[in-house]
């Protein structure tokens, strides 16, 4: 049981990496972040993390968004909630002000077409009213239910009169204008979760991670330093400044990595030349367990090759902890690689990806940053598993379709992900890129799984690369399987699963 002190040790650090997951977007090239402020000065009104915005971003909503107010609150243990707790100020904690009293007052000073975020490790209980509200698309509540005409004996109604009556407001006109742009974030990422995003999101822009080997996490203290030095609003410069100070920045983006040891996997035949500067020690060659790019009938994804990858990447990394990966192999060796060498693995890798015509060295710090994908989400069914599609190179919803319908009973979530102006194969402009797709493959998969044990299907058309990326986030991913597809159609043209990564 997690005793009351090293619960609020726990709850201050998990503010503090709710603080740095924000903090280092100022960093990313096409940030619209121009501030990120830690316990703002003034009223307790949703200032635990404040996001303001140059210029406004988009939403769901009509308005653009100018900042985001956070309330943050971090449990010992996984718990349930229902909406009379927010009329409670022991649910967050308070003694005299309950969470709808600190959105309202927060409303009364933010700009106009501002959010407010709720962001708890709780989660509504299964049967509440209000937790069937939560928009899968940006996390508002559906106000169009919520007010839906009923009387105040029906099940919205004893919800709007209960907060009503709570906020002393004169009709639900106003009720409705206090909860316009809230937002609850349930069931929230865990602590070593924010560790590892944190680590990503600072190689991405060029900043130091923390060792996985530490028992420390640097970032939880720089957070309460910045609040005692009384500088806890930060701007890009900054940051910058503040990094610099501190010697947190990384080498230059884009030095030499002529230096660095070589590191191949190879599953199919090809160029020789890709693997000749990679020494025997620091090569794993799988082509014998596969038929051109088809598994031997002898073989298994999970009980032959996943051993040899793992083992061979353990003793790679137990020898050296920098070094160049050339991964001429299927893509589901590539993600799992990636789950092998994740952040608390303490390596520091250099893809080599491969294009039409030669390949480039990618890194998640090299500063080849892209726009978002756009996202696409479909309930196609009643099932607790969900599909992850990523067309990055080329489109194969219909392959994937016909194998969803075929094959996969028990899936509920279709989500697609794909450039906005359409697939292509130079879509992903390098390594930051890649890595930050990944991450937010990783942070819309969370938001959308409703079950912990559900399993997530992937299917990539995208670089080896990305999917490494993803490999690396596996604890937000997992339980997870990989496809293959007959690329080449001489066996089943169709997909068939690989590695099931817990």
């Amino acid at each position: 049981m997690v005793d009351a002190i090293t619960a609020s040790w726990h709850g201050n650090n998990y503010q503090a990496r709710v603080f740095w997951e924000n903090a280092l977007n100022l960093l990313l090239p096409a940030s619209c972040v121009a501030q990120v402020t830690f316990e703002a000065n003034g009223p307790k009104a949703f200032d635990d993390v404040v996001v303001r915005y140059e210029p406004a971003v988009v939403r769901s909503g009509p308005l653009r968004v100018p900042a985001d107010y956070h309330q943050v609150k971090w449990h010992a243990g996984g718990g349930l909630f229902t909406y009379e707790d927010f009329v409670c100020p022991d649910f967050i904690g308070a003694q005299s002000f309950s969470l709808l009293e600190r959105l309202r007052d927060a409303k009364q000073v933010a700009p106009a077409g501002s959010c407010f975020t709720f962001l708890t490790t709780y989660r509504f209980r299964d049967d509440d009213p209000v937790g069937a509200l939560i928009s899968g698309v940006d996390k508002t509540l559906r106000l169009d239910k919520l007010f839906d005409g009923r009387g105040p004996r029906s099940r919205m109604g004893k919800v709007r009169k209960l907060w009503r009556e709570h906020l002393a407001l004169p009709d639900d006109a106003a009720l409705r204008e206090v909860l316009t742009g809230f937002r609850i974030f349930q069931n929230h990422r865990s602590l070593d979760e924010l560790r590892s995003e944190i680590n990503f999101r600072a190689q991405a822009v060029g900043v130091l991670a923390c060792h996985a080997s530490d028992s420390d996490f640097r970032y939880d203290e720089l957070a309460r330093q910045l609040k005692i030095r009384q500088i806890n609003a930060l701007s890009r410069e900054d940051l910058l400044e503040f990094c610099r100070c501190e010697r947190m920045l990384a080498p230059e983006r884009g030095a030499s990595t002529a230096d660095l040891p070589r590191v191949a996997i190879r599953s199919f035949l090809g160029a020789p030349a890709d693997l000749a500067s990679a020494s025997e020690e620091f090569t794993l060659i799988l082509a014998n367990a596969f038929n051109a790019r088809y598994l031997a009938q002898d073989q298994s994804w999970q009980a032959d090759i996943r051993p040899r990858v793992e083992a061979f990447l353990q003793d790679v990394r137990s020898k050296i902890s920098s070094f160049e990966l050339t991964l001429d192999a299927h893509a589901s060796i590539a993600f799992l690689a990636g789950a092998s060498l994740d952040f608390k693995s303490g390596t520091n890798v250099t893809l080599i990806q491969k294009h039409r015509v030669g390949a480039t060295s990618w890194r998640a710090d090299d500063g080849k940053a892209g726009p978002a994908f756009a996202v696409d989400q479909h309930q196609v069914g009643a099932g607790r598993d969900i599909v992850v599609l990523i067309e990055a190179t080329h489109a194969v919803m219909r392959q994937v379709e016909a194998y969803r319908k075929s094959k996969l009973r028990d899936v509920g979530m279709q989500l697609v992900f794909r450039p906005a102006d359409g697939p292509s194969p130079g879509s992903i402009a390098g390594g930051a890129h890649a890595a930050a797709i990944a991450d937010q493959i990783t942070r819309e998969i969370r938001d959308h799984r409703a079950d912990d044990d559900a399993v997530v299907h992937i299917f990539g058309a995208c670089p080896n690369s990305l999917l490494f990326y993803l490999g690396q986030q596996h604890r937000g991913v997992a339980p997870a399987i990989v496809y293959e597809f007959d690329f080449d159609r001489r066996g089943n043209k169709s997909y068939h699963p690989s590695f099931v990564i817990e």
